[in-house]
């Protein structure tokens, strides 16, 4: 591995999105990241997928974007030997990820305390549904109850329907950035300030409530609750997104007074620019419905095609709401590797997102797929903890890994 973070060791032992995502994207950029899964059944997004139709081959393919770069090593940390290899894991590793229930380390004699025993300058990071304090930590917790929680899920959609959860898994993958953000600062902490290891409590609703914008000020100094209006912007139009011809959809977000200008000489109407109803962006706003609907009629009137070049060529701020299949066939997208081939053993050449963001001097890379579990027990073990093939043989006659 090659990229900022090699050097580092990480021990990703947590299960599904909001910690392991964490591990991953350290993975992309150098880290050395060993995944630890329960022998036999492994982390259950190896198949978490295949309810959906979208496995292959009986593969999850969420798997193999999330476990990329990582080595994958079986060990039943339920079991007083597991616990003890992992101990033995722990003094050579740089961080260590869990997202289990509060209590659970603990239960099995491996919670914080435990493990910097074994390394002070361990960096561990906990992520749970509600923390590690507090009186809901016990809760279990999923990416949809911390949406809920979170103040995000309230707001979303339209008013006249019930709340909406986002189409892919927010909260885990937000809570994952933050996580490993809070690793990164704990990492500089410890080796630029000489610092000792640290643990870090982190709860799944709390990323989205920091990124709430205005949400609970608002409420405290003019009890406004903000609540659900669609796709529209309450400071802003016109925006939205709109039906062309041919079944697409196009959104605008033309909301200030030189896009605005601009849009109006686009459509044909420049004298609304000047119209003292909408001269200004107040206006615009009190007016959204009939401005949302003067150009809902014009994009309707329009193939996709048509109606992007004019307002693009235009000026006017003008963007495609992209399917997978946009995704993959546009040329920026392609341009910027946003969409990368790997190739898998099993599945040939596969598709997945790239590597975020780019970095001129020290860019990451993706040099393998999710493995199979347990790839890596013998390199791990013998390699790493010195064990010899007759011990390994025998921990996996016993069930340990």
């Amino acid at each position: 591995m090659s990229g900022p973070l090699m050097g580092v060791r990480v021990l990703d032992i947590g299960t599904l999105i909001a910690g392991p995502f964490a591990a991953s994207i350290m993975a992309d950029f150098g880290a050395e990241v060993i995944k630890v899964e329960q022998p036999g059944a492994g982390d259950p997004l190896r198949h978490g997928d295949r309810g959906r139709g979208e496995g292959a081959n009986g593969l999850g393919l969420h798997w193999l974007v999330g476990a990329r770069n990582k080595c994958s090593i079986t060990l039943n940390l339920r079991a007083p030997e597991g616990q003890q290899l992992l101990l033995r894991l722990v003094r050579v590793a740089d961080v260590l990820i869990e997202n289990f229930t509060p209590g659970t380390l603990e239960r099995w004699n491996l919670g914080p305390a435990r493990l910097r025993a074994e390394n002070p300058r361990l960096i561990v990071l906990r992520v749970s549904g509600f923390g590690q304090t507090g009186p809901y930590s016990r809760r279990p917790g999923y990416d949809r109850i911390a949406l809920g929680y979170s103040g995000m899920m309230y707001p979303t959609g339209y008013p006249d329907r019930p709340p909406v959860r986002p189409a892919f898994a927010i909260a885990d993958f937000t809570t994952a950035m933050w996580g490993c953000l809070s690793v990164l600062m704990a990492l500089y902490h410890r080796d630029a300030h000489h610092g000792p290891g640290q643990e870090i409590d982190l709860a799944l609703y709390e990323p989205l409530l920091r990124i709430s914008e205005d949400l609970i000020p608002a409420y405290d100094r003019r009890g406004v609750i903000r609540e659900r209006i669609g796709n529209r912007n309450p400071g802003f139009s016109p925006a939205g997104n709109f039906l062309t011809r041919d079944g697409r959809w196009l959104q605008v977000a033309a909301g200030g007074d030189g896009p605005w200008r601009r849009l109006a000489t686009a459509i044909g109407r420049p004298e609304l620019a000047d119209d003292p109803r909408y001269a200004t962006a107040a206006g615009r706003i009190a007016h959204a419905d009939e401005l949302e609907a003067l150009l809902a009629e014009w994009i309707g009137a329009r193939d996709y095609d048509e109606a992007f070049a004019i307002l693009d060529q235009a000026g006017v701020p003008v963007g495609g709401i992209y399917t997978a299949a946009d995704i993959v066939n546009d040329p920026h997208f392609l341009a910027r590797e946003n969409v990368i081939s790997v190739e898998h053993p099993a599945l040939g050449s596969v598709k997945m997102p790239g590597i975020v963001p780019r970095f001129s001097q020290t860019p990451g890379e993706v040099l393998w797929p999710g493995e199979e579990l347990g790839a890596h027990n013998e390199s791990v073990y013998r390699d790493l903890l010195g064990l010899d093939a007759e011990a390994i043989a025998a921990l996996r006659e016993r069930g340990v890994i």
